[in-house]
C-alpha cells in the first residue's frame, strides 16, 4: 500500500513539474529573442527613414500642397509661437477643422526649432512604428515565431502606408500606431495603456471616435475585455458628440469639414445621422454601386490571402471607416491613395493574425505571404511619381528656390498651393485661386508667382492677369524674375 502510494506522488510530482516546464516554456517563447529584436528595430527604423526621405524629397520637389500640408504646418507654428492657431488658408480656428488637438504637443518640437519637416520624421516614425506593434499583437495571438516578421513586413508593404506617406501630413498616421498600441494594451490587460492609447487616437481626428466605438464593442462582446470595451465606447461617443456638436461648430462658425460629402443624406451631423436609420434604401442605394466594389477590392486585396470566415471579427472595428468612405460623394475617401482607410488598417491586420493564429488563411508560407505583398505594393504603391508625376516642376526648380531665399521677413505671402507649405510658417499665408482673387494687394508683403506651373485651382491666365496688376501697382516692385517664376515685394515693407 505504501509503495502504490509512493507511486501515485511520484507520478503527480512528475505531471506538476512537466506542467511547471511547459507553462515556462510559453512564458519564454512570449520573449522576443536578441535577434528577434535586432531584426524587428532594423526593419521598424529603416522603414522610418525611407518614409522620410519620400515624403521630404516629394516636399523638396514642390509636390506638396496648402492643403493640407500648409494649413497643419502654420497652425503648428503659430501654437509654437504662443499666439493663436487661426488658419489664413481655411479662415479660422484650426480646432475648427477635425477638433485636432494634437497639433498642441507637435507644437512642442516646433519649439526646438520651427520647420515641415518635423512633420515628415513624425509620419515616418509613426507609420513604421505600426510593423513594432502589428509584431507584438500576432506574437500574443499565437501566431508561428517564423511568420511575425511576415505580419510585419505585410504591414509596411500595404499600398496605403507608403501612399500616405506622400500625402502631405495628416494626423491619421499617428492613430494608427496608436489603435495598434490600444488593441495590444487591451489584450495584455493593461487599462492604463489602453486609455493613454484612445486618448492619443481621439486627439488626431473627431470623427476617430467611430472607430473608437466600434472597437470598444469588439473588445467587449467578442474579445470580453469589459473595461477596455466600456472605456472604448463611452468615449469614443462622448467625444463624437462633444467635438460635432460643441468644438467644431465653436471655432469653425460652421459644420464638420467632411459634411458636404454626404449632403444627399443632410445638411449637418443630426441630419445625416437621422437619414441613415430613416432612409435605408437611399444608403443602400449609394453603397452597391461599382465604385464601391472596386474600392473594397482594393482595400481587401493586399491581404486578401490571409482572410477566413473564422476571423473576420475584429472586421468590427473597421466597418465605421469603410462605411463612411463608401456613403461618400468624394472620390479620395475610395482608393489608397489618400488618408481616408487608414482607420481600417489595424483592423485588416488584426483579421489576419487572428486567422493566421488558428492555421487558417490561403497562405502559411512566409515566403509567399511577403511575395503576395509586394507584388500588391508593385501593383498599387505610387513610387513611380519619383520617376514622372514628381519631376513636373524640375524646369522651374531653381528659380523658385532662389526667390523663396529672398522671401527674408514674416511678412504676408501670396503664392501658388504647390509653394505655399515651403512659407506656411508665418501669420498669413494664401496660396492663388482663380475663384477668390485677392481683393486688397496691400494685404501681402510678397507675392511669388509661377506663370509655367501656376497650381492647383489656379491657371496661367490668372497668374499673368495677377502679375499685370502687380505691375501697375505703384506699392510693389519686381525683386525676382527668372524661368516664368516672379517675385514681388511691397516697398514699404
Amino acid at each position: 500500500m505504501a509503495r502504490v502510494l509512493c507511486n501515485i506522488f511520484v507520478l503527480k510530482g512528475k505531471k506538476n513539474l512537466m506542467k511547471s516546464q511547459n507553462t515556462a516554456n510559453r512564458a519564454i517563447a512570449q520573449v522576443p529573442t536578441i535577434q528577434q529584436n535586432k531584426t524587428l528595430i532594423v526593419i521598424t527604423c529603416a522603414s522610418a527613414l525611407i518614409l522620410f526621405i519620400c515624403s521630404t524629397l516629394r516636399h523638396i520637389l514642390f509636390r506638396s500642397t496648402a492643403f493640407d500640408l500648409g494649413i497643419f504646418d502654420q497652425a503648428i507654428y503659430l501654437i509654437s509661437q504662443g499666439n493663436t492657431p487661426i488658419s489664413s488658408l481655411m479662415d479660422f480656428h484650426i480646432l475648427g477643422d477635425h477638433a485636432a488637438f494634437i497639433f498642441y504637443p507637435l507644437a512642442l518640437l516646433y519649439k526646438l526649432y520651427p520647420s515641415v519637416y518635423w512633420l515628415f520624421a513624425v509620419q515616418g516614425l509613426g507609420l513604421a512604428s505600426g510593423a513594432l506593434f502589428t509584431w507584438y499583437i500576432a506574437r500574443y495571438r499565437g501566431v508561428k515565431a517564423d511568420m511575425e516578421i511576415a505580419i510585419s513586413s505585410v504591414y509596411l508593404l500595404y499600398p496605403l502606408v507608403f501612399n500616405v506617406n506622400l500625402f502631405d501630413f495628416h494626423p491619421e498616421v499617428i492613430a494608427v500606431p496608436a489603435l495598434l498600441g490600444a488593441i495590444l494594451a487591451a489584450q495584455l490587460g493593461q487599462v492604463g495603456w489602453f486609455c493613454l492609447a484612445i486618448l492619443i487616437v481621439l486627439s488626431c481626428k473627431a470623427v476617430l471616435s467611430l472607430t473608437v466605438v466600434a472597437m470598444g464593442f469588439w473588445l467587449l462582446i467578442f474579445e470580453k475585455k469589459r473595461w477596455c470595451g466600456a472605456i472604448a465606447i463611452f468615449a469614443g461617443i462622448n467625444w463624437f458628440l462633444v467635438s460635432t456638436q460643441v468644438i467644431i461648430p465653436f471655432f469653425s462658425g460652421q459644420e464638420a469639414a467632411a459634411v458636404g460629402r454626404y449632403s444627399y443624406l443632410g445638411n449637418s451631423v443630426k441630419d445625416i445621422a437621422q437619414n441613415l436609420l430613416l432612409n435605408p434604401g437611399v444608403v443602400f442605394g449609394k453603397i452597391l454601386s461599382l465604385d464601391n466594389l472596386g474600392y473594397l477590392v482594393l482595400l481587401f486585396i493586399p491581404i486578401a490571402w490571409g482572410l477566413s470566415l473564422s476571423s473576420l471579427k475584429p472586421l468590427i472595428g473597421a466597418i465605421p471607416c469603410i462605411a463612411l468612405n463608401m456613403l461618400a460623394d468624394y472620390q479620395p475617401q475610395k482608393d489608397l491613395v489618400h488618408q481616408y482607410s487608414l482607420p481600417a488598417l489595424p483592423f485588416l491586420l488584426l483579421a489576419v493574425i487572428s486567422s493566421l493564429a488558428v492555421g487558417k488563411g490561403w497562405l502559411h508560407n512566409k515566403r509567399a505571404i511577403i511575395l503576395w505583398s509586394l507584388v500588391t505594393f508593385l501593383l498599387l504603391a505610387k513610387f513611380t511619381y519619383f520617376g514622372g508625376k514628381y519631376l513636373e516642376y524640375t524646369d522651374t526648380w531653381q528659380a523658385t528656390n532662389q526667390a523663396i531665399s529672398q522671401i527674408q521677413t514674416q511678412g504676408g505671402v501670396m503664392t501658388t498651393a504647390e509653394i505655399a507649405p515651403h512659407l506656411s510658417s508665418r501669420q498669413l499665408i494664401k496660396f492663388t485661386n482663380v475663384d477668390v482673387p485677392p481683393a486688397n494687394l496691400q494685404e501681402f508683403d510678397y507675392f511669388l508667382l509661377n506663370v509655367r506651373h501656376p497650381g492647383w485651382l489656379s491657371n496661367r491666365e490668372f497668374a499673368k492677369t495677377l502679375i499685370d496688376r502687380l505691375q501697375k501697382a505703384p506699392e510693389f516692385s519686381l525683386k525676382y524674375q527668372r524661368d516664368d517664376v516672379y517675385l514681388f515685394t511691397k516697398i514699404n515693407g
